[in-house]
């Protein structure tokens, strides 16, 4: 049996990986992409989650949502990690057809028509489903469960010193979905980083003759030598690919339940995610954290899933 789910994103490089493998993958129904704002602006992001559905040509296309910008967006995206088009300088052209809803009402008409059989796979900021929880709360309880790829616990952060980069582009959005009525699993950075991939990835990928293929080895290749000259780094996380395992394979995780927050007005704290952590907490348990993974599990369904989608894409 297949699981329905919405994949909410800000197209760049990592969520394009992410969305290759769920398109094609036969356990994962994947009835809506629902972009917003994050890795680049909300016009930018609409262009590519439409261009990587295009150009994949899955043989069942989720409906997709058009992102709205978020009510206060910091100067800082990832495009200086992605390229000024999100994705490597891929440059997919503006949208031939017009999308009918936004991210946040098409993702609430969904959940409604589909009661509790929906998960949101969260891979960009918030600002979408905190939408939902403001405009449309009567459907939060109808969520069968929301999958978090983002904040930390233990970790440094990746846009400041101790924020992630999708609660720190839009915090007051994390916070309202954290403290939400919903069932929570969050993928923290303390996972998500340890996941990483040196430059022999690209020998595994599918062949440039098939459709994933040709969009993957546009964008990894960029991305190994971005992080190269702007980070040092000689590995590379898969990020939102590592959160997609964890709704399709939660076994490889270790999950505590945990109470956290999320700091939104801190001048060095904007984004960083809070836990009571105290021998007594306080605050009440609102959602599972992973905090290991089997590091080599998971790399290997990860290089399983893009190339089977090369399979399916001949």
């Amino acid at each position: 049996m297949t699981r329905k789910i919405i994949i909410d994103c800000d197209p760049g490089i990592d969520d394009a990986i992410a969305i290759t493998m769920a398109l094609f993958d036969p356990r994962l129904d994947v009835v809506a992409i629902t972009p917003t704002a994050g890795t680049v602006d909300a016009a930018q992001a609409s262009i590519n989650a439409m261009g990587i559905v295009d150009l994949l040509d899955p043989a069942r296309y989720p409906q997709l949502g058009t992102a709205v910008t978020p009510a206060d967006p910091p100067m800082l995206d990832d495009s200086h990690l992605n390229g000024p088009d999100g994705l490597a300088g891929f440059n997919f052209p503006s949208a031939t057809r017009q999308n009918d809803h936004s991210s946040d009402k098409l993702m609430a008409d969904l959940i409604r028509r589909h009661p509790d059989e929906i998960t949101i796979v969260c891979l960009g900021p918030l600002t979408n489903l905190a939408r939902v929880c403001r405009m449309d709360p009567a459907v939060l309880p109808l969520i069968d469960k929301v999958v978090i790829s983002g904040g930390a616990v233990s970790h440094s952060g990746n846009a400041t010193a101790v924020s992630e980069m999708n609660f720190f582009f839009d915090p007051s959005s994390a916070k309202q979905v954290i403290a939400s009525a919903t069932t929570k699993s969050l993928v923290p950075l303390d996972v998500t980083d340890a996941v990483t991939f040196g430059v022999d990835l690209l020998e595994k990928l599918p062949p440039e003759t098939t459709r994933a293929g040709a969009l993957l080895h546009k964008i990894l290749p960029y991305k190994f030598r971005i992080s190269h000259q702007k980070l040092g780094r000689e590995v590379i996380p898969l990020q939102d690919a590592t959160a997609l395992i964890s709704v399709i394979e939660p076994e490889m995780f270790q999950w505590d339940e945990m109470a956290g927050d999320v700091e939104v007005n801190g001048a060095l704290t904007r984004g960083m995610t809070v836990f009571d952590r105290r021998l007594r907490p306080e605050w009440s348990v609102n959602m599972e954290v992973a905090r290991r993974a089997s590091i080599t599990d998971v790399r290997d369904a990860i290089v399983r899933s893009i190339r089977y989608a090369g399979q399916q894409t001949r």
